[in-house]
């Protein structure tokens, strides 16, 4: 698995003050993994989060850090899209979703990278034994796990944690899923995506993983995005008809 040559693509918007301690984290948890690069999806942050970026790649890692700045705030599910794509068309062979600020625990990447072995798709789930989230208020935790069992119900699929978005996957699953026709954002990217990928009939597990709130930064959840989620699960199931 170590000759896999693996791309992590984090979206970012207003990281300034996480995006730097995140990518040195990465590649210290995977120092022994040397095919590891990054590549940081910025929209326009006005933060300056891209200006923290290029100098870390002037400064340290020129070879396996890459940014791409898009022109304003397009969205997760678009950042994603636009990064899975560059990695494809560069001969990439793993791609893994992260997000910037610290929540998805770079520790927990080597164990994935060796469930990757016998799988397709890994999940860090916050939902199997073993899992969980620290930090998040009561309606928080609500809506993230009452959406996951929405899709679960709806979709009939066997996972756990269809919302999360530390996510791991093979190349050939999203060659497969062809991402020019994923239209969700949000919530639903993550559940449009594993539910294309078990459709197709690839294999996916659940690693547990501890969730932790965000250190610094603002949330981008929002009414609109738990909204578009629960349409979009119900156009996926009435497209099964």
């Amino acid at each position: 698995m170590d000759s896999l040559r693996t791309l992590i693509v984090i979206p970012t918007y207003n990281e300034s003050e996480n995006i730097a301690y995140m990518i040195r984290s990465v590649f210290d948890h995977l120092s022994a993994h040397m095919k590891v690069h990054i590549l940081v999806v910025d929209d326009n942050s006005p933060d300056g989060t891209a200006a923290v970026v290029e100098k870390l790649i002037q400064q340290f890692f020129g070879n396996t850090l890459f940014l791409r700045v898009r022109s304003g705030k397009l969205g997760m599910g678009t950042a994603y899209k636009e990064g899975f794509q560059w990695g494809l068309d560069k001969g990439y062979d793993l791609f893994v979703e992260m997000d910037a600020d610290l929540s998805h625990r770079p520790a927990y990447l080597p164990a994935m990278i060796d469930q990757i072995r016998q799988h397709d798709v890994v999940i860090g789930s916050r939902y199997v034994p073993g899992g969980g989230v620290k930090g998040w208020r009561l309606p928080r935790k609500l809506i993230s796990k009452g959406g996951s069992l929405y899709a679960r119900f709806l979709l009939g699929l066997p996972i756990q944690d269809l919302t999360g978005g530390f996510n791991m996957w093979k190349r050939e699953v999203l060659e497969a899923i062809n991402m020019s026709s994923v239209r969700s954002e949000g919530y639903a990217f993550q559940i449009e995506l594993k539910y294309k990928a078990h459709q197709l009939g690839f294999s996916l597990c659940e690693h547990p993983i501890i969730f932790e709130d965000r250190r610094a930064g603002k949330s981008k959840m929002s009414k609109r995005i738990v909204a578009e989620a629960m349409l979009r699960v119900l156009q996926m199931k009435i497209r099964e008809k």
